[in-house]
């Protein structure tokens, strides 16, 4: 239970970058992930390399009506948070030189549930409730939900300085500097050896800290047309509407990441690069051979030059 907890805990840092090949860190290793599969490597206890490969099936293969717009945002970031914990859970485990132990519909529930509760209470109720200390001064208009937003970003911002500051997590961010540099050598042909990958930086415009970036200044502007109802409203406000702030900023960043080479993206996508300062570490020569080998495993299973599948959009 408290590989669980840290697990939930730590998650809200890891959602990585959407692409048709994205990935997240996991505890000494990376996970990739395609359309059909997703790959698992994880440094073992004797130094070896771990790899694992994975099939799965979409939602939106199965159900047509989640490739509408905002919906499949919601679909693909459900989808990139199960399969994330899975390869959490599962690198914890190997990296221990512990048996593989599958993580059941039960656990996941329970991990997710602690995961939504966590991000839901630390980032939209306890905005509400630090704001509205201040409601005397503010009124009701709009500087009520401006500084609400900026009270949100605050507190989002600590949790990301005390998170990254944890000792026994920093290698996690290590591999996500990893992830980030071997996707940039893929994606600019190189040939996948650690010396092509250490030539890329750690940040990438996809990555999901700016995501989640997008997600609490989005939040600013939907909070904003729900008034100001009796306060039980205004709370369940802050729980029942996140999946709809989560799929409008899926499409800003689904937009930013067809349209990089724009100076005008890159620059409203500026501030997300910026903390990513924070969520991602230059990684040691060691660990770029892992994320390589997580990639090379899914390049090797949905080769880069086939035609792009249609309809499944893929967040991590």
């Amino acid at each position: 239970m408290k590989r669980l907890l840290l697990i939930a805990v730590l998650f809200p840092a890891l959602v990585a970058k959407r692409a048709q090949i994205g990935g997240q860190a996991v505890i000494e290793g990376v996970m990739m992930r395609g359309v059909d599969w997703w790959s698992l490597a994880v440094r073992r206890p004797d130094d070896s390399i771990g790899v694992h490969e994975y099939p799965l099936t979409s939602y939106m293969k199965k159900y047509p009506v989640l490739k509408l717009p905002v919906l499949r945002g919601v679909v693909a970031l459900f989808e990139s948070l199960v399969i994330g914990i899975r390869a959490l859970t599962r690198s914890a485990n190997e990296s221990l030189g512990e048996e593989e132990q599958e993580l059941g519909t039960k656990e996941i529930a329970v991990t997710l549930g602690i995961a939504f509760a966590f991000a839901i209470g630390l980032f939209f109720v306890a905005p509400l409730f630090l704001t509205g200390l201040l409601d005397h001064w503010l009124g009701d208009g709009f500087l009520f939900w401006l500084v609400e937003g900026f009270v949100r970003v605050g507190i989002f911002l600590v949790y990301l300085v005390v998170v990254t500051q944890l000792k026994e997590l920093r290698r996690v961010f290590e591999y996500h500097g990893a992830e980030h540099m071997s996707i940039h050598a893929l994606e600019h042909g190189e040939e996948l050896t650690v010396q092509n990958v250490e030539k890329y930086r750690t940040l990438h415009l996809r990555c999901g800290t700016s995501f989640l970036l997008v997600v609490l200044v989005v939040s600013v502007f939907v909070f904003a047309a729900v008034g100001r109802p009796d306060w039980y409203w205004l709370v369940l406000s802050r729980i029942v509407l996140v999946p709809l702030i989560a799929g409008i900023s899926y499409e800003i960043i689904r937009f930013a990441g067809r349209h990089e080479d724009s100076s005008f993206v890159r620059v409203i996508m500026a501030p997300g690069l910026g903390l990513q300062w924070l969520t991602t570490k230059q990684p040691d020569s060691a660990q770029v051979e892992v994320a390589i080998a997580a990639l090379e495993k899914i390049v090797e299973l949905e080769p880069p030059d086939r035609p792009p599948v249609k309809g499944v959009e893929v967040m991590a």
